[in-house]
């Protein structure tokens, strides 16, 4: 069956995952993971689990630490980095039997993870979808710091959850999109007000850690396994049509691979949702092609 209930998962250190995951009887199914950017939960991505299931896959997704029904891996916020959060997937994925990921598709926060993920096991993802994520903690980077006055003013109580949430959406969307579409603001707001305060700051913390540098694992994602990359970054996502391109082209020279890059026309932060008809266009074929 493909309404398959989420089920929560406890890890070693006893913190929950909560995750789905589509046809568990069926392993003929290839299986494709799925993980959603900061702030909202992993039903993010229901609109295109029905395309995939359409397609012929099945689909694992859940969600990140604090988000949704995942309790935060340490309230150590130097704890919390992205490999942490990477191999706290890869247990997942071991528990359940998955050997083999035929993709894993990330956004932001997610595909990010999921360069740690191909990086740190390699031989599991035999495609990697990296999708709208910047590339280093703003430190490694050189750029300013805008995450850490968000967290400070939910702290302070300088500004709400509810507040903050609403921003995010609109950095990712823009208003003027929002505005267009009343029903996927309002959809929107249901998942992202699963977010809790310590979710926020603990995943965070991660993007913020000094371990986080996609940079140097760039040429060893695309040969260590990984057997095809796709780059993806909406037209209006601030500087990361550049900066992804760049990366791109570090996962191409590391690995010798065409890497494929494409920048999505009219597209922001979350493009798999205002760009979702192209952003289909070019992410099918690939998941497809044999």
């Amino acid at each position: 069956m493909a309404d398959t209930q989420p089920t929560t998962f406890t890890l070693p250190g006893g913190h929950r995952l909560r995750y789905t995951l589509t046809f568990p009887g069926a392993p003929e199914r290839r299986t494709i993971l799925l993980s959603s950017l900061l702030a909202t939960t992993a039903a993010v991505w229901d609109d295109i689990v029905a395309v995939l299931h359409q397609n012929g896959f099945r689909v694992l997704t859940y969600d990140h630490p604090g988000h949704g029904g995942s309790t935060v891996r340490t309230k150590d916020l130097a704890e919390n980095t992205l490999d942490g959060m990477a191999d706290d997937v890869y247990t997942l994925v071991e528990s359940i039997g998955i050997t083999q990921l035929h993709a894993w598709i990330g956004c932001s926060l997610g595909s990010a993870t999921g360069v740690v993920f191909a990086a740190r096991h390699p031989g599991v993802v035999r495609r990697l979808v990296v999708v709208d994520t910047i590339s280093a903690s703003p430190a490694n980077a050189g750029v300013a710091d805008a995450f850490s006055p968000r967290v400070k003013a939910l702290r302070s109580g300088d500004q709400t959850l509810e507040a903050a949430l609403a921003q995010t959406r609109e950095r990712w969307l823009g208003e003027e999109w929002l505005t267009a579409h009343p029903d996927k603001r309002a959809w929107l707001e249901r998942l992202m007000a699963e977010t809790t305060i310590d979710g926020f700051e603990t995943c965070i913390a991660a993007l913020l850690s000094s371990q986080f540098d996609l940079r140097p694992l760039a040429g060893t994602v695309a040969s260590s396994g990984v057997e095809r990359v796709l780059v993806v970054v909406g037209e209006k996502d601030a500087d990361l049509p550049t900066s992804m391109k760049a990366l791109a082209d570090q996962m191409r020279d590391g690995s010798g691979k065409d890497i494929g890059f494409h920048v999505l026309p009219n597209a922001g932060h979350a493009s798999f949702i205002d760009a979702y008809g192209t952003w289909l266009d070019v992410v099918l074929p690939f998941l497809k092609d044999n």
